[in-house]
């Protein structure tokens, strides 16, 4: 199933597009640590499921970082990238990428992006705050 529409699928589900919500709803534990420079990763431990923030993001960081690891919990939900990325040569890229369209799919509605049409997806892009590569994709999936 295509990204968009299994994050589609979840906002009708929940009636939000909150990932702190849709993650409760699903039974994802969320935890703020101090992770240092890392913003935030995704684990299962003993079949529960875990998004860890880092404790010192701001209110759109941890919107944004949950939203991203929510992503890595729907899509990637055995899959342990920290661990990955640490202890083998596996490449992780497709999961991180997924995990971005999962993101600015469930955080930017197809009416919330259809307002700036009239503009370059670079102003897009400033706008949102948002990398190009983002908006580009989240442009052509309302297209």
């Amino acid at each position: 199933m295509r990204i968009e529409k299994v994050v589609d699928s979840l906002c009708t589900k929940y009636q939000s597009r909150d990932p702190f919500e849709i993650a409760n709803n699903e039974g994802t534990l969320v935890l703020y640590e101090n992770l240092g420079s890392v913003k935030g990763y995704y684990n299962k431990v003993f079949r529960q499921k875990i998004i860890h923030l880092n404790l010192n993001l701001g209110e759109k960081g941890l919107y944004r970082t949950c939203a991203h690891e929510l992503g890595h919990s729907v899509l990637h939900p055995e899959s342990n990238t920290p661990f990955l990325k640490g202890n083998t040569l596996f490449p992780i890229g497709k999961y991180e990428k997924e995990a971005d369209y999962f993101a600015v799919d469930l955080l930017y509605s197809d009416d919330d992006i259809k307002e700036f049409l009239q503009y370059p997806a670079s102003k897009i892009a400033e706008c949102l705050g948002l990398p190009i590569q983002l908006v580009e994709y989240r442009i052509s999936v309302i297209k």
